[in-house]
């Protein structure tokens, strides 16, 4: 199904994806992505079907504090305050997806992909899912240590799974 990326991909995810792209489609809804530890790569895959095009409006990478604060519309003493790895971040994040955008379903991603500092839990993963006239939905993961590329991955499929409930 995903030209580029299946190599790498579970069934599960690739099927979550198609899933999603045709409820998205069904419903007339157009997605946004704010991603951080994943880098894009849920923006890459939902643009790499084949005739989904229509669905996807654009996706935000803000990898560093300043980009989700001059992207996204996060205050820097909200960041301060919760962390960028945190709840308050990631509705923040998936709230200014929305806005800055043309969808009306906007996911957030931001976590632990890999090593980070001194008290960094690696695999901690912070999602929120925002759908115009809804309440902006939450949902925390702890990976473990399973690698960027593991992490990455289980992200994946924990974020298509919050657009698929909210697109319904």
């Amino acid at each position: 199904m995903s030209e580029t990326l299946s190599p790498v991909l579970s069934e599960r995810i690739e099927r979550l994806t198609k899933t999603l792209l045709d409820a998205a489609d069904a419903a007339d809804l157009m997605l946004a992505t704010a991603e951080s530890c994943t880098g894009g790569l849920l923006a890459s895959l939902l643009t790499d079907i084949d005739g989904a095009g229509h669905v996807f409006d654009r996706g935000f990478v803000v990898y560093s504090e300043r980009a989700k604060c001059q992207l996204l519309g996060l205050a820097q003493e909200q960041i301060d305050h919760c962390g960028a790895v945190s709840r308050q971040v990631a509705v923040a994040m998936a709230e200014g997806a929305l806005k800055g955008s043309d969808a009306q379903v906007a996911i957030a991603i931001t976590g632990f992909a890999g090593p980070g500092a001194p008290g960094d839990e690696p695999g901690l993963v912070h999602f929120a899912c925002a759908r115009e006239g809804r309440e902006t939905t939450h949902r925390e993961e702890h990976f473990g240590d399973i690698g960027r590329g593991g992490v990455r991955l289980a992200a994946l499929e924990a974020a298509l799974e919050l657009m698929i409930d909210a697109v319904k």
